[in-house]
């Protein structure tokens, strides 16, 4: 960070950037009133801060969601309903007319990439399965939160222990993924049954489908967390942005290793 400083400092100084640049690179947050924005999570993390949609007014929303775009070339809510999606593409786009707002309904996340915006693709894939098509909307928040944070992702959906011949012929493609999310209602076998097979880490993802005694998700989430596999780990009922953004994180850790495991061979010779 020592080194950040020096090289803005110089370049403000040399005249080569302006104040309101030297403010975004320096700055440790950014104070709304009504939010304060985490804007050096990037640096220190490596994924910029990601907005929560779901109990904000449109007015802040849109208001983070433009602030941000200040600091990053790349910008995302989740839990956006379709009033505050629409309201965001209308004001953005009047803004931005340049820039392209996409909007998934299916899973309720909005995104903004910048046009020159350059992607670095993870190696290696992450696998998102899950057991029925009533998972679909889970899934989908897990798969494309990772896809927004630079992983390859693979979808097998609809694989379920209730016809466990369609998880088999999809085994061999889950194995060779490097981080394995798993999205399951009713009781959440699916995840122990995933666990037992395969040899790369497990994310588990309880989600709310079932009856009754589902209690909106509690027996799928106890189901996970009383795994008997080995290597499970579980976040909270209907959490698939978690699940997406700590399966990116294992990602990154495994480039990072990869990395630096070439850099010491090259050293080495």
């Amino acid at each position: 960070m020592s080194e950040v400083i020096k090289e803005t400092l110089n370049k403000l100084k040399e005249g080569s950037i302006s104040v309101e640049e030297a403010y975004r690179t320096l700055a440790s947050y950014d104070h709304l009133g009504y939010a304060t924005l985490d804007i050096q999570r990037e640096r220190r993390k490596g994924f910029p801060e990601i907005i929560f949609g779901e109990g904000k007014s449109k007015e802040h929303l849109l208001g983070i969601f433009e602030r941000l775009m200040g600091f990053h070339k790349k910008v995302f809510a989740t839990r956006v309903d379709q009033e505050k999606a629409s309201y965001l593409t209308a004001n953005l786009k009047e803004r931005y007319p340049k820039e392209h707002f996409q909007y998934r309904n299916d899973c309720n996340i909005f995104y903004w990439i910048s046009h020159d915006y350059v992607e670095i693709k993870k190696t290696g894939y992450i696998a998102v399965v899950s057991a029925g098509t009533s998972d679909f909307s889970v899934a989908e928040e897990a798969a494309v939160t990772a896809e927004l944070l630079g992983c390859e992702v693979k979808r097998i959906y609809d694989v379920g222990v209730a016809g466990i011949h369609r998880l088999l012929d999809k085994i061999e493609m889950i194995e060779h993924s490097r981080v394995v999310i798993v999205v399951a209602g009713m009781e959440g076998a699916l995840a122990s049954v995933v666990g037992g097979l395969v040899s790369k880490p497990v994310i588990a993802v309880p989600t709310s489908v079932g009856y009754g005694a589902n209690f909106q998700g509690l027996s799928a989430l106890l189901t996970m967390l009383n795994s008997c596999a080995s290597g499970v780990s579980v976040v909270n009922i209907d959490n698939g942005f978690g699940a997406g953004y700590y399966a990116a994180t294992v990602m990154a850790v495994i480039e990072q290793a990869v990395a630096e495991a070439k850099t010491l061979g090259r050293e080495e010779k």
